[in-house]
């Protein structure tokens, strides 16, 4: 099954709670991912907050064009999973 984004609320901060096709919700928090030139307008909290999930590419996107990949997001609500360890290898997230 692939994994899509079904819809995101913001929370605070840098913060973003997802849900997934799959039936997860988790929070992300995205502090650390915001780096590089498409990112760094998302540094201001008032631009951040203006996701949205975007239906065709079944992610979260902002205007500026910036969106990151469903696995990404999942990969950062859950990586504390133990179980999950060995899809986030899969996916290159982990060594």
């Amino acid at each position: 099954m692939f994994l899509h984004v079904i819809s995101a609320e913001y929370i605070e901060d840098y913060k973003i709670e997802i849900l997934f096709n799959n039936g997860s919700k988790g929070v992300v928090n995205l502090d650390d991912t915001l780096n590089g030139t498409i990112f760094n307008e998302l540094r201001d909290k008032s631009e951040f907050k203006k996701f949205e999930v975007n239906a065709d590419l079944e992610t979260v996107v902002w205007s500026n064009g910036a969106d990151l990949a469903p696995e990404y997001l999942y990969f950062q609500a859950f990586k504390d999973n133990i179980k999950l360890q060995s899809q986030f290898k899969q996916w290159g997230y982990i060594t």
